[in-house]
């Protein structure tokens, strides 16, 4: 183990996977309603290695990261992809008066 002092200077990227009582739903069913699962925090989501429940500060940092890698993925899906003729009416080539687009129409 690496000696250390103060905090790090990257946050690492914990592996994580759905609670196994609440089955990633974040509530458990009561008698009449449901509750906030206590096994995860109400978040749905533990420690794949261990099993635990993360503190809720370490909570929000892990989902915001892979909230950002899956909105990036999802951005690199719906980019659409022109090929063709298409594509110089779609992308400016800066050759029309001013750097505007110019397609010889």
């Amino acid at each position: 183990m690496k000696k250390q002092h103060g905090p790090a200077f990257k946050v690492d990227q914990i592996d994580l996977a759905e609670c196994l009582v609440c089955k990633g739903s974040a509530v458990i069913k009561g008698v009449f309603h449901e509750l906030a699962c206590v096994h995860c925090n109400a978040s749905g989501w533990v420690t794949a290695a261990t099993g635990e429940a993360l503190p809720l500060e370490v909570l929000v940092t892990q989902l915001s990261m892979r909230l950002r890698i899956v909105l990036q993925q999802v951005n690199q899906l719906c980019r659409p992809v022109t090929c063709g003729p298409e594509s110089l009416y779609v992308q400016n080539n800066r050759r029309g008066a001013g750097g505007t687009n110019y397609t010889g129409d």
